[in-house]
């Protein structure tokens, strides 16, 4: 997977170069992104049964949005708790996906029913649903706009009263489209994304969609902490009280707290 990631960025970078070769006066600059690494600070559980999709921490509060068809749920928990509280479940016909906090709601989206569910957050109420084409990935908020993401390189600036599309940032890794990217956190007025079936974080400037930074975590899970039910990374939450940074995968048994270093 990691593999499958680096020969991607690989080809990127020659693509970009052979195109500037050609155009060189017409092209944008191709940004170079920085590279980092990461240590881990702390590690708290995590259930085994989430098939993580969405990640938030608000207020001293875990909030997770799980996937699998039949098993579909919003969970809440605080750091250490061995086992979270199922706060919504979706319909067996839906698979959920990416989640995120705004003001008083709670948006939810699902894989390919087309619809986000929009709940109050202080009862759990549903309070409408939104339609949309094409799939559902990921979820973020800059406090004001949502961020969607659906597989593809685009991500879509939404208005959350509407959930109609605002503009479009296409993710581009030394100026060729990255697809797959998934789960979203907004971070310092940064965009970073899980790119799905990899090792990697992506940090991406949400004005020009350039990614600046490449995470790799890779090693992060231990060999004896995987099962055959393990799957990839995904989930990143933002603590904006205290700059910590959190990032699981779907089905891991744990949660890590980390920081990043560009790499020497």
């Amino acid at each position: 997977m990691k593999r499958f990631f680096m020969t991607l960025v690989a080809t990127a970078a020659v693509v970009a170069c052979g195109s500037q070769a050609k155009k060189s006066v017409s092209l944008p600059q191709v940004v170079q992104p920085v590279e980092y690494s990461y240590k881990v600070k702390n590690i708290y559980p995590h259930s085994t049964n989430s098939y993580t999709q969405g990640l938030q921490y608000v207020d001293g509060v875990m909030w997770e949005g799980t996937g699998e068809y039949g098993h579909s749920e919003i969970n809440t928990y605080a750091l250490g708790d061995e086992k979270p509280q199922t706060k919504l479940k979706l319909p067996r016909n839906e698979f959920g996906e990416g989640i995120t906090l705004l003001g008083d709601k709670l948006y939810q989206l699902t894989w390919e029913s087309n619809v986000c569910h929009v709940y109050d957050v202080a009862t759990g109420k549903k309070l409408r649903d939104f339609r949309y084409a094409g799939e559902g990935w990921g979820l973020t908020s800059d406090g004001e706009k949502l961020y969607m993401s659906n597989g593809t390189a685009n991500i879509y600036r939404l208005n959350p009263e509407t959930f109609s599309r605002e503009g479009t940032i296409t993710v581009t890794l030394r100026g060729e489209p990255i697809r797959f990217i998934n789960e979203l956190e907004w971070i310092d007025g940064k965009i970073w994304a899980n790119v799905y079936l990899t090792d990697s974080i992506l940090i991406i400037n949400p004005e020009n969609g350039n990614v600046e930074g490449i995470v790799d975590m890779s090693g992060l899970q231990s060999a004896e902490d995987k099962t055959v039910r393990t799957d990839v990374l995904n989930g990143i939450a933002y603590d904006s009280a205290t700059g910590r940074i959190f990032v699981t995968g779907k089905y891991w048994n744990k949660l890590y707290e980390i920081e990043i270093h560009p790499k020497k």
